[in-house]
């Protein structure tokens, strides 16, 4: 890993992803951590660029999709516990699952938009798992 990974993935960690934490925290009143495999985007600075909006500003805009009301807002604080988010090689790798409150994304984020889920995507599967 480059001077460049690690400074990116310092930015990510102490920057970028607590101020995601902080907006799902007021889109459905309360904070969801979000864990990142940083060993799967180490050597991988494609990704590491493209791992906010692909990942983060993403579940955002899914989570206002699906937390519009008092109810909604609820079933998302009941039944999500847990962010997780992967870097795959390829598309085929790519999986995108809720299981046990732990949302889990991995994504060919060097891909860019061919290796990301659609919000409509991640809006679908929370609205029909929890």
């Amino acid at each position: 890993m480059g001077l460049r990974e690690r400074s990116k993935i310092k930015e990510l960690q102490e920057t970028t992803i607590p101020a995601r934490v902080e907006a799902v925290r007021e889109i459905c009143g309360r904070a969801i951590p979000i864990e990142v495999d940083w060993t799967t985007f180490a050597d991988d600075l494609e990704a590491l660029t493209f791992l906010d909006n692909l990942a983060g500003h993403r579940l955002c805009m899914a989570l206002r999709m699906v937390c519009t009301d008092d109810m909604t807002k609820q079933a998302v604080r009941d039944g999500l516990t847990v962010v997780k988010v992967k870097n795959v090689p390829g598309k085929d790798q790519m999986r995108l699952a809720l299981e046990g409150g732990v949302l889990e994304m991995q994504g060919a984020f060097a891909l860019k938009l061919d290796g990301a889920f659609h919000e409509g995507d991640i809006r679908d599967l929370l609205m029909k798992k929890l």
